[in-house]
Parts: C-alpha cells; sequence; structure tokens
C-alpha cells in the first residue's frame, strides 16, 4: 500500500511523464499488433512481415530507454535519509520503479489493444469507413498467444531495464589483493627476486634475529632500515587503481573519452552510404532476401548514427570548452563550467537526437516522391522515435538540474542573482543548440547525398 501511495501522491510533472511513457507504450504496441495483422492478412509474404517486425526493434527501443530515463528522474523513488527504517531501503526504492515502470508500459500496451480492436471492427463496428481493414487485417481472429506475447514486449523490456540500471550498488570502492609477480618485479631495494637485501641469507637472518630482540642497537636500526625498502614495489609495475571515477562522477576537467573511435565510426558510416549509393536499385526488398546496396545503407546508417551517440559527450564537453574562452565573464565561466561538468549525461541523449533528426532527413528525402508516401504506420514509427528522443532529452535536463540543486541553493546563498542562473541555463541550451544543428544536418545532407542522385 505504501508503494502505491508513492506512485499515486506524485507532482503533476511527474505524472505527466509517467503518461509519456504510456504513450509512447501505447504507440510501439499498436506497431507490433499491425505486424501481426499484417502476418495474418498475408500469410504468404513471411519476409515481409519478418521485416516490418524487425523495424519494430527501433521503437521499442527508444520506449525502453524514455521509460529508464523516467524512472531515474522520479523524485519519489530517489533513496533519502530515514527510508531504510520504515522499510524503504534501497532494494524496495529499485522494485518501487519497477513497479511504476510496469504499470505505465502495462497501461500503454491495453490501450494499443483496445484502439487495435475498435479500428478491425471488433468493439463497435468498423469505423472509418473500414480504411484500416486493409492492413489490420479485419475479420480474422487474433491468436491469443502471439497477441499477448508481442503486448507483453515493451513491458517485461522496459521493467528489467530500470530494474538493472537502478540495481543498489555499494558505494564503497572494491579492493582486490595488488599481485605481484616477484621474478619480474624490479624492487628498490635489491635485486628482482624479493625477499633477499645484497646481505644474502645471512642478512636475513641476522634481520630476524634483530627483530626478535627488539631492535635497540644503532645497528639493527640500521639494518632495519636496509630491509624495509625491499618490500617497495617499482610502482611502473603495479595496477591502476580501481577507484576511477565513473563517466557520469567526471569533473569539469575530465574529457569523456571516445571521440576518436566515434568520429571513425561517423566516417566509416559515411562511406559506407556513400559506397551504397554507387549501387543499382533493387525493388524488391524483404527480410530475407536484402539487396546488396540496401543492406549497406543501412549499416552505414548504424554506425553513423553509433558514431553520433558516442561522439555527443566528448562535443558537449568541446562546446562548454569554447564558451569559456577569449576572457569570460561569470555568465559564460558558469554556463561553461556547467556544460563540461554534465557533458555525458546530457551528450548521450542529444546524440541520440541529433541521429533520430539525420535519420528523419534520409528518410523523407527517401520517400520524396509521388509513387512513395508515407504510410499511417511509418508516421507512426517515426512519430514514436522522434518523440521518445526529444522527451528524454528533456527528462535528463530535468535530471541534471536535480543533480545540482545543491549547488544552485549555495550560489542563492552567497548572493547570486536568479537571473544570472536562468541566464547561464539559456546560454547552455544555445551554445548547445547553434553547435549541433549545423553538425546534425550536415551529416544529414551528407547520408542522404547517395539517395538524391
Amino acid at each position: 500500500m505504501l508503494d502505491l501511495r508513492l506512485t499515486r501522491a506524485a507532482r503533476p510533472a511527474v505524472q505527466l511523464r509517467r503518461l509519456l511513457v504510456a504513450a509512447a507504450s501505447a504507440g510501439t504496441g499498436f506497431l507490433l499488433l499491425s505486424c501481426l495483422g499484417y502476418a495474418l492478412k498475408r500469410p504468404e509474404a513471411a519476409g515481409s512481415g519478418a521485416l516490418r517486425l524487425a523495424w519494430c526493434v527501433v521503437p521499442v527501443a527508444a520506449t525502453v530507454y524514455l521509460a529508464l530515463a523516467v524512472a531515474r528522474t522520479d523524485p519519489g523513488t530517489r533513496p533519502r535519509p530515514g527510508l531504510s527504517a520504515i522499510g524503504l531501503g534501497p532494494a524496495r526504492l529499485m522494485a518501487v520503479s519497477a513497479l511504476v515502470t510496469a504499470l505505465s508500459t502495462t497501461l500503454g500496451s491495453l490501450v494499443a489493444l483496445s484502439l487495435f480492436l475498435h479500428l478491425r471492427g471488433d468493439l463497435t463496428g468498423l469505423p472509418f469507413d473500414g480504411a484500416a481493414a486493409s492492413f489490420l487485417a479485419a475479420g480474422k481472429s487474433l491468436p491469443l498467444a502471439a497477441t499477448l506475447t508481442l503486448l507483453a514486449v515493451v513491458p517485461v523490456v522496459a521493467t528489467v531495464a530500470v530494474a538493472l540500471a537502478l540495481r543498489p550498488r555499494d558505494p564503497r570502492p572494491v579492493t582486490r589483493p595488488q599481485r605481484r609477480y616477484l621474478p619480474f618485479v624490479r624492487q628498490a631495494g635489491g635485486p628482482a627476486m624479493g625477499g633477499r637485501t645484497a646481505g644474502g641469507p645471512a642478512a636475513s637472518g641476522r634481520t630476524g634475529e634483530v627483530e626478535a630482540a627488539g631492535g635497540g642497537g644503532t645497528s639493527g636500526e640500521g639494518t632495519l632500515a636496509a630491509a624495509a625498502p625491499a618490500t617497495v614495489i617499482d610502482p611502473r609495475f603495479t595496477s591502476p587503481s580501481l577507484t576511477a571515477k565513473a563517466d557520469d562522477d567526471k569533473g569539469p576537467g575530465d574529457t569523456p573519452a571516445g571521440l576518436p573511435w566515434a568520429v571513425a565510426l561517423v566516417a566509416a558510416g559515411l562511406t559506407a552510404q556513400a559506397y551504397a549509393g554507387r549501387t543499382p536499385p533493387t525493388p524488391a526488398f524483404t527480410f530475407t532476401t536484402v539487396p546488396t546496396g540496401a543492406g549497406l545503407f543501412l549499416l552505414g546508417w548504424l554506425l553513423t548514427a553509433v558514431g553520433l551517440v558516442l561522439a555527443a559527450p566528448g562535443l558537449t564537453h568541446l562546446c562548454g570548452r569554447l564558451l569559456q574562452c577569449a576572457r569570460p565573464g561569470a555568465l559564460r565561466l558558469l554556463a561553461g563550467r556547467g556544460l563540461m561538468a554534465e557533458a555525458t549525461r546530457i551528450g548521450r541523449p542529444l546524440g541520440i537526437l541529433c541521429a533520430v533528426t539525420a535519420a528523419g532527413y534520409a528518410v523523407t528525402t527517401l520517400y520524396d516522391s509521388p509513387g512513395r508516401p508515407f504510410g499511417p504506420l511509418s508516421a507512426l514509427g517515426a512519430l514514436v522515435v522522434a518523440g521518445c528522443a526529444f522527451a528524454t532529452l528533456l527528462t535528463v535536463a530535468v535530471e541534471t538540474r536535480q543533480g545540482r540543486a545543491e549547488t544552485t541553493d549555495a550560489l542563492l546563498r552567497l548572493g547570486a542573482p536568479a537571473t544570472v542562473l536562468r541566464g547561464a541555463a539559456a546560454l547552455r541550451a544555445v551554445a548547445l543548440l547553434a553547435f549541433f544543428a549545423p553538425l546534425t544536418l550536415a551529416i544529414a545532407a551528407l547520408a542522404a547525398f547517395p539517395l538524391t542522385r
């Protein structure tokens, strides 16, 4: 009951984000059910039906990513002091988050099922003069097992993803015993073999005698001082520290890794798409017989999208560094340091949004002809993916604002005007838009250029 009260007694903004997850789940569930309707209507076109089902992986992934971002920003399931005393520890709060995600996505799946049955005419007759009967298999009975399986995909995957991402972790760093490779370790006080000093075994024996006697004499102190460096290992052979900071916890001076590899992936993807544009197009495009040019073009798009997602944190960090160039004032310095500190957290959803925008531009160019218009299901899929990407970016922005709430309160207590903080936030948004908008348009134009020739 306490879990349900925490879920119900949330702020309107939190409930709105949960409704966005339910809407995305409804759109994705309707797309999955439409694939089932297509398979029932045309059982001979198994390859085309499998291809439609494979394309649904993209909206499913977008919906799960949105659900994970919403679960991270839920203030009701955030660990706070005193909650463990009433039974709401980290594991219980993780279970509450998973339960809220399951309820939101299940609600969306039920809405999708109701809309699907209504358009098929199973509830109140065929609406819209039977316009949707051609791709929803109106008049044919739906297999119960297949329907339930497709509707359970989004709730199950989203719930498992939230549970794995928010599982309790030990904040203490894991310390493992240091490995010492004695035959290959050069010690600071003697030869490579450990435990031996310049005096050999006899010196070791004398050292043991002095330690047993208490080491009161001067010779004992000298022997101990000579034997102590024998346990020091050359730092060149030690393992790196295990307490390295995670990507989300990096400070303003730490540059996110992976930018060179991301640029290489984007270049490889654009090259693959340019090479795919040289092959003559073929009309057949099914899951079982994918044309060579189409497969290479999809591979190029996948490499380009992955490269954009990996490059976005580093580019965000670079954008924050550029804001602080040429003798910055307090406003530019605050905005730039904020971008550098939040580069990894903001960069990933920003890169996903850029990849979705570039893909949408290329698909619009591909379908910009009278003979290949957008269908209702294609438009729904594009709306779900684009809406999830944009909503995820806004949700991560809310999470970032919650993360720097203590810093904002400290600045306000020190006398910083609230207009300066709002101006810094606006400057960060304008800088990201001015940096990533031309980059996204350039990559989209280069990717769509082979399709226009």
